[in-house]
């Protein structure tokens, strides 16, 4: 059996796989947000629950916003920004007094669904996770492709593409810049536009996708923004990358309409005559992020 946690920006979620990759135990918790040493007791606790509950001391795989710095071994890039600049892998590795398997969630996503989900069969998958942040992951070939840099499929934090003129120069990024895809498509973002449109505040991009389907007009223009902005951002990973399929994991994934409506719309960016691109839910949903932190320990992952 091998454990996985999913380190998220609102929920830190594990799971025990047995070796047929089926779930025997499950758990999540709210993340202490802005709270390091709180963040790494929570990991353990869960940890701690889930070998009770086999009754096994399991490898442990674990997701995470951001990737690891391979000039200082320290966390970047995480917009759950209390862990960047920290030994957060020695860390863990300590408090659990045993090694563990460590990778960015999004690559995590694509592991489970390339491994065994959405995707399984493709050569070349992008992963989204699009919720409290956008991240993204590329399986190509077998394995997945994590970069020079350790940032392969961070799309996040490139400019929107083709911004229209209320669009520039955009909101403010907590990577320092303006204007980057993930200040539109994440959760907070489509929640902040709709506050935009409509003065409501306190809502989630999920409450969001409810208000449009409930008939808010506020809600539904905030969508249809949304949709067209995705499609921008999706149709240039397609000029890139020309992936089999994407995957989206995430809350907002759960909005049926975009893997229609987006698609409808991203011929007009896409530099072909057709786009065959597949763009999917992830088939583990939720659960995508934690099976693929446990898939760390499968050999075959190739991650």
């Amino acid at each position: 059996m091998r454990l996985g946690v999913d380190l998220g920006g609102t929920k830190i979620e594990a799971a025990v796989l047995a070796a047929d990759g089926a779930i025997v135990w499950r758990e999540r918790v709210a993340t202490p947000r802005e709270d390091y040493d709180g963040t790494i007791a929570a990991i353990a606790a869960l940890v701690a629950r889930g070998e009770d509950a086999v009754d096994a001391r399991c490898p442990v795989g674990l997701a995470i916003p951001g990737a690891i710095s391979a000039a200082t071994g320290r966390i970047k890039n995480a917009n759950s920004t209390w862990l960047n600049g920290r030994a957060f892998q020695e860390d863990v590795t300590r408090v659990l007094a045993r090694d563990i398997r460590m990778a960015n969630d999004a690559n995590c996503l694509a592991v489970s669904e390339a491994t065994d989900g959405a995707a399984a069969g493709a050569a070349v998958v992008f992963a989204a996770i699009l919720g409290t942040g956008t991240g993204g992951g590329v399986w190509a070939h077998g394995r997945v492709v994590a970069g020079a840099n350790g940032i392969g499929g961070e799309w996040g934090h490139n400019p929107l593409p083709q911004p229209t003129d209320d669009e520039r120069p955009g909101p403010a990024c907590y990577c320092g810049r303006r204007g980057c895809i993930e200040t539109f498509l994440s959760g907070p973002g489509l929640a902040a536009d709709y506050a935009r449109r409509s003065g409501a505040e306190g809502v989630t991009g999920e409450d969001v996708a409810r208000r449009a389907e409930a008939g808010d007009a506020a809600a539904e223009a905030a969508l249809a923004a949304w949709e067209d902005r995705a499609a921008r951002a999706f149709g240039s990973i397609i000029n890139v990358l020309d992936p089999d399929v994407i995957v989206v994991g995430g809350g907002l994934s759960k909005m049926a309409r975009m893997y229609e409506n987006v698609p409808a719309r991203w011929g007009a960016y896409v530099f072909s005559d057709r786009v065959d691109t597949r763009f999917v839910p992830a088939k583990h949903g939720d659960a995508s992020g934690v099976r693929g932190a446990a898939w760390l320990w499968n050999e075959s992952a190739n991650v």
